[in-house]
C-alpha cells in the first residue's frame, strides 16, 4: 500500500485516480478497488474518505468544476480585475485550456463526459461556458474586432459549440490530422487557422499569409 503522510495528500490521491479513471473508462465502469488499486490504498480507505462512489464521483465533479471556473477566471479578468485585452487572450477556450492544462492532464477527457452525460455539473460548467463567449463577444464587438450578429446569443453559442468541438471530437481529430489538436504543436496549426477564419470567413488566409487569389 501507498505510504502518505497526511490524510490531505491521501484524499487528494485519491481524487486524483478517480478522475484519471472515470475520463479513461467513464465512471459507471470502475469500481472502487479499481480506484483504490490505482492510488495504493485499501478499497476501505476509498470508503472511509468518500462514504461512497457517488459521494467520491461529487467530489470528483466538484473539483473539476473548481478547476475550470479558476480558468475561465483567468481568461474574463486580467490583473486587478479589470478585462483583458479581446486582441492578446487566446484564439479559443480550447487553445486557452491546453495552455493551462500539462500535458496527459485528464481534465479533458472528463469534461467531454461531463457534457455529454446530461448531468447537474455538466449543465453548470456548459453554462458557464456560454456566458464566457458571451462576454468574449460583446467585448470584440466593443473593441471592433467582431460583429454580433442579428442573435448575439446564437454567435456566441456558435463559437462555443466550435470551440467544444475540440474536446468532443479530440481523438478523431487526432487520427485525421496525425497530432493531437490540444497538444503544442496540435495548437500551433489549429490556432491560425481558427483565426483566420474567424477574421474573414473560408477564404481568408490565415494570419501571416498572403490571401487567395481571387
Amino acid at each position: 500500500m501507498r505510504s502518505i503522510q497526511d490524510d490531505r495528500t491521501t484524499r487528494a490521491v485519491i481524487r486524483d485516480e478517480a478522475l484519471r479513471l472515470f475520463a479513461e473508462r467513464g465512471p459507471e465502469s470502475v469500481t472502487v478497488r479499481q480506484i483504490a488499486g490505482a492510488a495504493g490504498v485499501s478499497a476501505g480507505l476509498v470508503v472511509h474518505h468518500f462514504g461512497s462512489k457517488d459521494g467520491l464521483r461529487q467530489e470528483v465533479d466538484q473539483y473539476v468544476l473548481t478547476v475550470f471556473e479558476g480558468m475561465l477566471r483567468e481568461l474574463t479578468a486580467g490583473t486587478g480585475g479589470q478585462p483583458l485585452d479581446p486582441g492578446a487572450g487566446a484564439a479559443s477556450l480550447s487553445e486557452a485550456f491546453a495552455r493551462h492544462l500539462p500535458a496527459g492532464s485528464p481534465l479533458p477527457g472528463y469534461l467531454r463526459r461531463l457534457l455529454l452525460t446530461g448531468s447537474d455539473t455538466g449543465r453548470m460548467l456548459f453554462r458557464q461556458l456560454f456566458e464566457l463567449s458571451r462576454r468574449t463577444l460583446d467585448d470584440l464587438s466593443a473593441a471592433g474586432l467582431a460583429a454580433p450578429g442579428r442573435d448575439p446569443a446564437v454567435r456566441a453559442a456558435l463559437l462555443l459549440a466550435n470551440d467544444l468541438a475540440v474536446f468532443l471530437l479530440r481523438d478523431h481529430l487526432a487520427d485525421v490530422l496525425g497530432t493531437d489538436p490540444l497538444s503544442a504543436d496540435g495548437m500551433a496549426r489549429w490556432a491560425p487557422e481558427l483565426l483566420g477564419i474567424y477574421a474573414g470567413g473560408l477564404n481568408a488566409a490565415a494570419p501571416g499569409e498572403a490571401p487567395p487569389r481571387a
